[in-house]
């Protein structure tokens, strides 16, 4: 009997268990490991100001969608590296991401030289970088989703509007590195084409303030329009040497420096400065104006957003599309997904080009405003389609030229 009664309890207890088992297992969901995204930019160095603000643009994107209840049930989780404005270290801390930290994809850089240090890096891993920055052209890697402008989108027109408006004489200043360099170069060929000159060209390296042979070399020549290829802060150097000089009524068009940097190093100062994007915060429409809003209701009031900021906003969400049509973040098979892509961005519609792995774009030209905004004073009249390699040459003929370096 006593033998009877402990199986009679153990079957009791077991079931018991059983029953408490299941009556967890509906409170406890073991937890799902996050989708992890990596995020690339200079947060110290001489490119902070510029690339700080696309961290944030990053971010505001994966709050968005996590607050939509996440990517594939998973939350999204940025891990962000500093590049500190050097192209060593953004190509070691890509290859950390990747390896170690184990990322589904890349959003970063925003300098040519450290893009393309990153370049070989993804494609080495068969992995995925989205680059959100107006930039040179001459590349086309299938790693590679370009969110800012291709030359044909503001170089180009931007060069075009410039000699138009102002004159055929023209100063050229820029960084001393793969964009102002390879940028120059087209624009030679195009005020030539015009039958302009060239009465400059002078080049500072990142992060150099000393701009006195440059400045007084503009005032020998006294040019029609200055054209500006410099980055990060050396343009604060460069612009108040303008002023100092007596020169802050000459046409300067700058093509690196956007409403963030306008402000930090007061480039509303000269009175005849213009700026070429694809995208302002000043442009109207409901769409740009939640952009905005949610911007600095996140970040501050005083914070201004850009078309580098609009960029890298835009790029998360196409690769989120683009993981929610194959379900899956594996960055192989959301590569060829990301070409079928386009969406509703706050200047428009983002539509990638299959052929070139870039984006359809306006060009916007923008008057410098005191507080660093722009008031747009040129737009083309519909979206342009990208084109990276100039097509007045063969991709052959351009890339045996930056070999050489020159016509």
């Amino acid at each position: 009997m006593n033998r009877r009664l402990k199986i009679i309890s153990a079957l009791v207890l077991l079931a018991l268990l059983i029953l408490a088992a299941s009556a967890i297992g509906r409170y406890y969901v073991t937890p799902v490991s996050p989708i992890k995204v990596g995020v690339l930019h200079s947060l110290t160095g001489t490119m902070a100001v510029s690339e700080k603000p696309l961290v944030d643009a990053v971010r505001l994107a994966t709050e968005e969608i996590n607050a939509q209840g996440g990517l594939l049930g998973q939350t999204v989780e940025m891990v962000v590296a500093d590049g500190k404005s050097d192209p060593k270290v953004f190509a070691a801390e890509a290859e950390r991401l990747i390896q170690k930290e184990q990322v589904k994809v890349l959003f970063g850089c925003w300098t040519s030289a450290c893009r393309k240090a990153v370049k070989p890096v993804v494609e080495k891993y068969r992995h995925l970088l989205f680059y959100p920055v107006q930039y040179e052209g001459m590349e086309q890697s299938d790693n590679i989703l370009y969110t800012g402008s291709a030359p044909n989108q503001q170089i180009v027109p931007g060069t075009r509007w410039a000699t138009q408006t102002f004159g055929l004489r023209v100063y050229l200043v820029g960084s001393d590195y793969i964009f102002p360099r390879t940028a120059n170069i087209i624009i030679g060929d195009l005020i030539r084409a015009s039958g302009g000159t060239i009465l400059g060209e002078r080049y500072l390296p990142l992060a150099g303030t000393d701009t006195e042979a440059i400045i007084q070399d503009i005032v020998r020549e006294k040019p029609d329009v200055v054209l500006n290829t410099l980055n990060g802060d050396s343009n604060a150097a460069f612009f108040a040497a303008l002023v100092k000089a007596g020169l802050s009524d000459l046409p300067l068009v700058s093509f690196s420096v956007e409403e963030s940097g306008m402000r930090a190093w007061n480039g509303g100062q000269l009175t005849r400065h213009y700026g070429v994007w694809n995208y302002f915060q000043s442009l109207p429409g409901e769409g740009n104006h939640q952009f905005v809003s949610a911007y600095k209701a996140r970040f501050g009031a005083d914070r201004v957003v850009s078309a580098p900021v609009e960029a890298a906003y835009v790029g998360v969400n196409l690769w989120t599309q683009a993981v929610r049509t194959v379900n899956s973040s594996e960055p192989g098979r959301v590569n060829p997904a990301l070409l079928r892509q386009s969406i509703k961005s706050p200047s428009g519609i983002a539509a990638v080009d299959a052929d070139s792995r870039h984006l359809w774009m306006m060009m916007r030209v923008g008057k410098v405003a005191a507080d660093g905004q722009f008031e747009q004073v040129f737009a083309s009249s519909v979206p342009l389609r990208p084109s990276p390699w100039p097509n007045y040459r063969s991709r052959d003929s351009w890339q045996a030229l930056l070999l050489r370096g020159r016509p």
